[in-house]
């Protein structure tokens, strides 16, 4: 069953097309620290349709873009054409680790006010007007 979602499926990891292209066009850069790979063509060649050089990452797990690191985001998307494991690439302190996107989970930020939020909704203050035609 598991070759099955390999065929059908990209977001629980690559397809075997997506597998059978990097492994006969894809040269491995390097990996992150969640596990994802990332790729570039081979000899880093320049792709004629696009006119630069192909780059893609295959997640490990889940496909999550969110997950990218703030470096490799940067190769990838070719801000730069060092790649972090070559670049002694060091984030700045705005740039905060990655956590996952919580939406739809007990964890997920309910605003004051929600519906969905714990405690007691605050009252309201009385500047609303309602609209009359």
């Amino acid at each position: 069953m598991v070759w099955l979602t390999r065929i059908f499926t990209w977001w629980q990891g690559a397809t075997l097309n997506t597998l059978f292209y990097t492994w006969r066009k894809g040269e491995l850069v390097g990996q992150d620290e969640f596990g994802n790979r990332y790729y570039r063509a081979r000899g880093g060649a320049i792709d004629p349709t696009l006119g630069f050089q192909r780059r893609w990452v295959i997640y490990n797990g889940y496909a999550e873009g969110s997950a990218t690191p703030t470096g490799w985001y940067g190769w990838l998307h070719h801000t730069t054409d060092i790649a972090p494991p070559d670049d002694n690439y060091k984030p700045r302190d705005w740039q905060l680790p990655y956590e996952p996107n919580l939406t739809g989970t007990p964890q997920a930020w309910r605003p004051q006010g929600s519906t969905l939020a714990t405690g007691v909704r605050p009252a309201a203050t009385g500047d609303y007007e309602a609209w009359t035609p």
